[in-house]
């Protein structure tokens, strides 16, 4: 094992693939992930740069190719450097046109805001 590599567990969480180093090492043994076309189910496996993992992440198979291994988890536009992306650009879309939206309050439902707090105190007070 060389300088370059790193546990694939912690190469996932590094790259904030998954939220934690220990839900990284069960996805691992539970799903299984390919390292360049060999499947393991070991967390432990050693992950180099210009290795590629193919792994099922929620409803989408996420191919990657390594480009570092990471030293230590950094913030997200950090992470994105150590690895890039062979999803082809149409698999990558995160959005469905005929989704449907997000509901949408009206103004003036809800909660009331401080103005108008204001205004029921004097209302109440006089």
């Amino acid at each position: 094992m060389g300088a370059a590599a790193i546990r694939l567990d912690k190469w996932l969480w590094h790259a904030r693939f998954l939220k934690t180093r220990s839900l990284a090492a069960r996805h691992i043994a539970g799903e299984g992930v390919r390292i360049n076309g060999t499947r393991t189910i070991k967390p432990a496996a050693s992950v180099r740069p210009n290795d590629v993992l193919t792994f099922a992440l929620g409803p989408h198979v996420r191919v990657i190719r390594v480009i570092a291994p990471g030293v230590r988890r950094r913030p997200a536009p950090e992470a994105q450097a150590l690895y890039e992306d062979l999803a082809p650009p149409a698999a990558r879309a995160p959005a469905d046109p005929a989704a449907p939206a997000p509901p949408r309050r009206d103004a003036g439902t809800g909660r009331p805001t401080k103005r108008d707090r204001r205004a029921i105190d004097r209302f109440e007070n006089d």
